[in-house]
């Protein structure tokens, strides 16, 4: 942001931005959340995706791998083509692998594994972190690089036979478990390089969303790793069709390829598949709220300071040539005092010249000179000094009020910004997902069953909404490895989309087919009351049946409510005071203002009950200020503090604007009000029963002085 030079004779809106314009915003939901107090929190902040980001990434893949790596062991890597369906993958019968391969195959599960241990341990910190993160990069590693060796040897020294033998599932899943462990291994490392640049400390800060998307996760992948093998036995499949069979259950796409062939499965579907969508649910909720955190605490925080920096700087323009302005004038006026017209031939009585003291009045020092000047300059000046006498406070709240404003746009727009950001991302992610895993699935299933690229589009397109027709799934080798990985990223990004859609197309939509109700169907607004106009027989039917409607729900809501207690409904919902108001009246008494302290204390509890979240007028943050800070002083220095300071103490568009809390604006004062009243009773309590408490307590604590050292 541009800095600007200040003098003394800067406004006071001017050298207040220049107090507000160092510290920066923290991570923000619309405007709640947590600034960025010091540059350290700053650094924390800019380097969040490495330091938490990245290890939750990590501890969501790392579980997957490890599945993959069990699918990769215990089928074998090669297999032999039914006689009967030559070319068919899906009829292939696979045979053993080599011992070394086995026993490197075990070993890379056995790092996976460790691995994952390991990183679990840094996030309970049973482990340090300078012990664990490096631990589980060596053994993520390693099973990375046994996995791709396995698979370069198996390819170059015992391959399977061109025309009578094809790689299993087997083989694939060690390729993809290599890649998702080589994925996340390069992952924690970017945060090993963070921590030794000292961009933040040595353990990890989780949140309990957090912390629930880690366990979690780690539930539904034993579930889903648990269920394969049960399945394997129950239907005599091989393990990586049972995988296949309960991620396509789990995810409720259901296929038809596989389903259970005896009782027992059959019977064993109702639990699992209730369990894994139960876990499938809590994951996807996480991840969503993982998301949503992601942008917030770096697209949306960057958002709302540039907004922020942005109103800062237009407000310091303006002042300065609002400043600028009134020293030309002042320059102008003076130069008309000092320099009179001369008395015209003809004799005009409003150009005759006057002795006029402007600086006259109660507290006026005499020794200055006398200003002379015209009738009409006289004037001029006389109404200019009374308006410097009164105007001041109602100049005041006018400018504060538009600092309110500037920064009341600055939420709706970053409001605006935050539903259409995750949107838009989201879209993009399916595009992603939907387009290049259909490009995948039509270069794995073309040799199997000719897939089209139309015709893989519209596979993923039904996958990803979990319609699941049947009419075509994966049958090779590739395709159903890839599917299980594909499907878990895929499933949950449509159903984010859903979340974010409900918050802007779907809301945008429910929005005008309301207001076309308007136009339409209710008569009141709509086109239909020209014709009802003319027919006023049934105007008068359709009213009273309405005013009906409405005593019944009135009458329904007042019993649900009960009797009325508290203040009259008068005094709590009348509308706030006007500016000028605010700027004429003047403090009542401690008493006036106590029950006015009470009946905002319940217009603010009652602003809490609703569905919508209420917002504040800046007439109601000027009342509200009025209440917090009348505890704090005497009637005689609260009006000096706000003839000194205003009304309000805080900068609006600055980061100690209330607007910036993490809590709503009703939740926000309500706490403020409540601390004020505090404040009042105590301040009500007479000084003897003050030294009496006071007595008690020093008794109290010489009794428990002498029972101490008895004891011991």
């Amino acid at each position: 942001m541009g800095e600007s030079s200040s003098s003394s004779s800067s406004p006071p809106t001017t050298a207040k931005a220049d107090r507000d314009r160092g510290p920066r915003l923290g991570p923000l939901d619309g405007l709640g959340g947590a600034l960025s107090k010091s540059p350290t929190h700053a650094r924390q902040v800019d380097w969040w995706f490495a330091s938490t980001a990245i290890p939750l990434l990590a501890a969501t893949i790392g579980p997957l791998a490890n599945v993959l790596s069990i699918a990769a062991l215990v089928v074998p890597w090669r297999a032999n083509y039914d006689p009967r369906y030559p070319g068919q993958d899906m009829y292939s019968i696979g045979f053993s692998d080599p011992r070394w391969c086995v026993s490197l195959n075990a070993i890379s599960l056995f790092c996976g594994l460790g691995g994952n241990i390991f990183l679990l341990f840094n996030f309970t910190r049973r482990v340090r972190y300078i012990i664990a993160l490096p631990m589980t990069i060596i053994l993520w590693y390693s099973a990375t690089f046994i996995l791709i060796a396995i698979t370069i040897s198996m390819n170059r020294y015992v391959p399977p036979a061109p025309i009578t033998q094809v790689y299993s599932q087997g083989f694939w899943h060690a390729i993809i478990a290599a890649c998702l462990y080589l994925l996340s291994s390069m992952l924690l490392m970017i945060n090993m390089v963070g921590y030794m640049l000292g961009h933040y400390t040595r353990h990890f800060d989780l949140t309990d969303e957090q912390r629930n998307l880690i366990l979690q996760t780690m539930m539904f992948f034993v579930w889903l790793a648990g269920g394969g093998g049960i399945f394997a036995r129950v239907c005599g499949w091989t393990y990586t069709d049972a995988l296949y069979f309960c991620d396509v259950t789990v995810l409720t796409v259901g296929f038809g390829d596989f389903t259970g062939n005896n009782n027992v499965a059959r019977g064993l579907v109702f639990p699992y598949a209730v369990g894994g969508i139960i876990f499938l649910g809590l994951m996807v909720s996480s991840i969503a709220n993982f998301a949503g955190e992601l942008g917030r605490d770096k697209v949306i925080r960057n958002h709302v300071e540039r907004k922020r920096v942005q109103t800062i700087t237009r407000s310091e323009t303006a002042s300065m040539e609002l400043e600028k302005r009134q020293s030309q004038e002042q320059r102008k006026i003076a130069e008309n005092d000092a320099n009179p017209h001369s008395l015209p031939d003809r004799f005009e009585p409003r150009e005759r010249r006057i002795t006029f003291d402007v600086d006259s009045g109660p507290g006026a020092k005499h020794d200055k000179p006398v200003r002379v000047g015209s009738m009409r300059n006289g004037f001029k000046a006389f109404r200019r000094s009374r308006a410097r006498q009164r105007a001041p406070r109602l100049v005041h709240l006018r400018e504060e009020k538009d600092r309110f404003t500037a920064m009341r746009e600055i939420q709706y727009s970053t409001s605006r910004f935050k539903r259409y950001y995750a949107l838009t991302m989201s879209v993009i992610a399916f595009g992603l997902l939907w387009c290049v895993g259909a490009a995948v699935f039509w270069q794995a299933e073309r040799s199997q069953q000719g897939l089209t690229y139309f015709e893989a589009l519209y596979f993923c397109y039904v996958s990803l909404l979990t319609i699941g027709y049947g009419d075509f799934a994966p049958k090779s080798n590739v395709g159903k490895p890839f599917f299980i990985v594909w499907s878990l990223i895929a499933v949950p990004t449509m159903t984010i989309l859903v979340s974010d859609m409900g918050q802007t197309v779907i809301a945008s939509y429910k929005r005008a087919t309301s207001d076309f109700a308007d136009f339409t169907v209710l008569p009141k607004a709509g086109i239909w009351r020209a014709y009802l106009n003319k027919h006023p027989r049934l105007l008068k039917w359709l009213q009273s049946k309405a005013d009906q409607q409405r005593a019944r729900r009135e009458e329904k809501r007042r019993m649900q409510e009960g009797f009325p207690t508290g203040p009259e409904d008068e005094d709590i919902d009348r509308p706030p005071p006007t500016l000028e108001q605010l700027a004429a009246d003047k403090d009542d008494d401690e008493h006036e203002m106590a029950r006015k302290l009470a009946l905002a204390i319940r217009r603010t509890a009652n602003d809490l009950k609703t569905d919508v979240r209420r917002r504040y007028t800046y007439e109601e943050w000027v009342e509200y200020t009025r209440l917090i800070r009348f505890s704090r002083m005497t009637p005689e220095e609260l009006e000096e503090d706000e003839e000194e300071e205003g009304l309000v103490e805080w900068d609006w568009i600055g980061a100690d604007s209330p607007m910036m809390a993490a809590q709503t604006e009703c939740e926000w004062v309500l706490d403020r009000l409540c601390e004020s009243l505090d404040r009042y009773m105590r301040r009500q309590v007479p000084e003897h029963v003050k030294t009496r408490r006071k007595s008690i307590r020093a008794e109290k604590s010489l009794d428990l002085r002498r029972k101490d050292s008895l004891g011991a």
